[in-house]
């Protein structure tokens, strides 16, 4: 099961999925509102924290949520502060009951990853897709439009057509035809 921890929330912050199953995860931390009562009212135990990447609303309850449950944090780049395991471009992690592939799709930031798991057809995207065909900013620092447009086409190569559920870092997540909204990303980030 996967749950939106952020839902509703008004502070900026990005989406937080609390993802159940046979292994319970946090896909990103958010920021700005306070995430550990509310994953404490849902889970005892928490096995890890996988990051897409670490811009600050993205990690900026990383340390509480660490804190309040002894766990590490998983992320593509070691280097990054909060990060305490590299997770590797293909490399698999299980989160919920599935196991995901991580896609390294800078563009954004240089250390996103987007989590892929065939077998469910779901994709975590991180800040690279959105709903609708959005697509993540490329004005910030490591950000780069042409590199964005090559992870967007590397997502749209890598997911079925039948891809059930899209879950962005922003915005409501897509149960319905999502692969079109993957398809319109990669029209729309080519657009000047």
């Amino acid at each position: 099961m996967i749950t939106n921890l952020a839902q509703g929330v008004t502070a900026f912050t990005s989406n937080v999925f609390l993802v159940s199953g046979e292994r319970t995860v946090l896909v990103d931390a958010g920021a700005n509102f306070d995430v550990v009562t509310p994953l404490r009212e849902r889970v005892d135990d928490l096995e890890a924290v996988v990051v897409t990447h670490t811009h600050p609303d993205h990690v900026g309850n990383l340390a509480a949520v660490k804190d309040a449950f002894d766990v590490d944090a998983w992320g593509y780049d070691t280097a990054q502060e909060g990060i305490d395991h590299a997770i590797e471009d293909e490399g698999t992690v299980a989160l919920g009951d599935h196991e995901y592939v991580a896609l390294h799709t800078p563009g954004h930031k240089d250390d996103h990853l987007c989590f892929y798991a065939p077998d469910a057809e779901i994709l975590f995207a991180g800040d690279l897709i959105f709903q609708n065909g959005g697509f993540g900013r490329t004005d910030l620092a490591e950000g780069d439009r042409a590199t964005l447009i090559e992870s967007v086409d590397r997502v749209v190569e890598r997911v079925d057509p039948e891809l059930a559920e899209l879950h962005a870092g922003h915005g409501p997540s897509v149960t319905n035809e999502a692969y079109g909204h993957v398809e319109l990303a990669a029209r729309m980030a080519r657009q000047t």
